[in-house]
């Protein structure tokens, strides 16, 4: 993990954080299913970042980081649920709750960010392709 404020360092810390949470669940609360889940959505979403390095494009990597931010959405569902039936405590709920939004706050801005980026670069590509086809076709004429 290079920067340590990094979508990728902060995905891979919450997804140590959830396992752990995991495990405190299923041995100390007797709770297994919804914690089972909150492990695979919690996890998933680092997993997803640490995939979207190696994107095949632009669309790819958009869409990589666009299931992260599902898996993030269900992650907070799963906590919030867990905190209002009463097996994480308040505390224990706002200290990783303030985790999972701040990489749902940050997947969205990447996401916003690259997409507006691509519309620019698709915009120059159009306009250099319609040029090219006048220049083509004015040469055609000659």
């Amino acid at each position: 993990m290079s920067n340590s404020g990094s979508i990728h360092d902060k995905s891979f810390k919450f997804a140590v954080r959830v396992v752990k949470l995991s495990g405190y669940l299923a041995g100390e609360k007797r709770e297994f299913v919804l914690s089972k889940q909150l492990l695979r959505s919690g996890t998933a979403i680092g997993a997803l970042v640490r995939e979207s390095r190696h994107a095949e494009s632009t669309s790819d990597f958009i869409h990589k980081l666009s299931i992260a931010l599902k898996e993030a959405n269900e992650t907070e569902y799963w906590l919030m649920l867990l905190h209002k039936s009463e097996y994480l405590t308040t505390s224990q709920f706002e200290s990783i709750h303030s985790d999972i939004d701040e990489l749902l706050r940050l997947l969205i801005r990447i996401i916003k960010t690259t997409k507006s980026k691509a519309s620019i670069s698709h915009s120059t590509d159009q306009r250099r392709t319609t040029a090219q086809q006048t220049r083509i076709s004015n040469d055609q004429k000659e």
